[in-house]
């Protein structure tokens, strides 16, 4: 039998989706892996597809973490924000396969990597979550889907089209990614100046900014709105940063920013969400927790 460790970028995948925790899809997957081999040779042997089994594994491990952070993320200081991910944290590019989905219901790894989609997935049940990320992200049919969830095939199929819903009334129109990247270009320039007016002129005039400092360092406990009190609150962090820079990345397959010391520590990561040429949402991440990934 062919070795799984080659699935464990595919299994990181799916549960990093329905997680938005790094830290907390690596212990869903080491604990799949611990369960494999905990079977007996002769129960592995039995297994007709062991990355099918891992990834049934996994993600009922997630569905169980996903009950209980609810209640964590409720006592969480501030809003909690998905873990961003550099480019390189891209696991995988495969997909399980290309059965069940209607081309019309696919999202591609790219997309479904994004800040965007993953806060809007923080919205959903964790069943819907499940639902929508096996059959519209990794093409599971959904008679598939339900025996992993424990639900039938038509509830499965509700469940997604549910959270399909979700994500088409948080989204607005798709801006290629070289537009996107132009725009996070002209923002940059903007906070680097330290010139309100222009950056208040790339923002959105109803853009919203969203800390997540997780109470660990100082930042807004409440989404900030309005171009001009976005760009007051961001260039005062600036001011109070000696030797800040900000440097062009990828944050979840999109450009955007990440904040360094004059030593070069990542302070914060930005991702951005570009409609009408402007930007009209900003995630901030400052939880020190969730930039272990950007030292």
């Amino acid at each position: 039998m062919e070795s799984v460790d080659t699935d464990r970028g595919l299994l990181m995948s799916v549960a990093y989706r329905l997680l938005g925790s790094v830290s907390e899809a690596e212990d869903a997957v080491q604990e799949a892996f611990a369960r494999w081999y905990a079977l007996s040779e002769d129960g592995r042997q039995e297994i007709g597809s062991p990355t099918g089994w891992l990834i049934t594994v996994t993600t009922r491990i997630c569905l169980d973490v996903l009950g209980s952070a609810r209640a964590r993320r409720e006592r969480y200081v501030g809003e909690w924000l998905p873990e961003p991910v550099p480019a390189e944290a891209q696991w995988t590019s495969q997909a399980a396969s290309n059965r069940g989905a209607d081309p019309a219901d696919r999202v591609s790894l790219d997309e479904s990597l994004s800040m965007a989609l993953l806060v809007v997935l923080e919205s959903m049940t964790p069943a819907e979550r499940v639902s929508f990320i096996l059959h519209d992200v990794f093409t599971y049919t959904f008679a598939e889907v339900g025996e992993i969830v424990g639900r039938s095939p038509q509830a499965c199929r509700q469940l997604a089209s549910s959270a399909r819903r979700r994500v088409r009334d948080a989204h607005g129109d798709h801006v290629s990614a070289q537009e996107h990247a132009r725009v996070v270009a002209v923002f940059q320039g903007a906070l680097e100046t330290g010139d309100l007016t222009s950056l208040i002129a790339i923002l959105d005039p109803e853009a919203t900014a969203i800390p997540d400092g997780g109470g660990l360092v100082k930042a807004a406990v409440e989404p900030i709105e309005g171009a001009e009190k976005i760009a007051r609150y961001l260039l005062g962090l600036y001011r109070l940063q000696p030797g800040l820079s900000f440097q062009p990345t990828t944050v979840n397959g999109r450009a955007g920013l990440v904040a360094r010391d004059a030593a070069g520590h990542a302070l914060a990561v930005a991702s951005v969400a570009v409609a009408h040429g402007l930007v009209e949402r900003i995630w901030v991440i400052r939880n020190p927790g969730k930039l272990t990934g950007w030292t």
